[in-house]
């Protein structure tokens, strides 16, 4: 899907990969991150090519690119210092929220939604959030309050209490 998005839209490889495997929690957000930034990085070395070999050099303008790649080298570090510390339940929460709220003016000026409309929609969408940041915190409380299982081999390792 992400790769689609990425095709079509011009973007969104990282955003859309990037929840969708935080949330699956099969991964370590580290390992996602990672995962996802070194495919986009080839992703977007193959788009790349394919539009200046298209376009030529006309087809960008140099402040922008150096803009955008001095915010980039500003922002990773951040993020691998953030994946560390937030859950990743937590984590695809928030950043799925973020996407939505910030492609949700996108949608709505694509589907001519009447000026009217676009301050409730905003405000549903921050409810929905705020309830799926709120469930994710809760289901965090819940795993870390639950007791864990004590290893298979400990009770090889317990010394015998009859012994004595």
């Amino acid at each position: 899907m992400a790769g689609f998005v990425d095709a079509t839209g011009g973007g969104g490889w990282g955003p859309v990969a990037t929840p969708s495997l935080l949330v699956s929690g099969r991964m370590e957000p580290r390992k996602v991150i990672g995962s996802v930034d070194t495919s986009e990085f080839v992703v977007a070395g193959a788009a790349s090519a394919g539009f200046l070999i298209g376009l030529g050099s006309e087809g960008f303008v140099l402040p922008t690119v150096a803009a955008l790649l001095v915010g980039g080298l500003i922002a990773a570090p951040l993020a691998a210092w953030l994946v560390r510390i937030v859950p990743a339940q937590l984590l695809g929460a928030a950043v799925g929220g973020l996407i939505v709220l910030t492609n949700a003016r996108t949608i709505m000026r694509a589907l001519d939604a009447p000026s009217g409309l676009r301050p409730v929609v905003y405000l549903a969408i921050v409810a929905a959030w705020a309830g799926a940041l709120y469930l994710a915190v809760r289901l965090l409380r819940r795993t870390r309050r639950a007791p864990q299982p004590a290893p298979a081999d400990a009770e090889e390792r317990l010394p015998a209490l009859d012994a004595a």
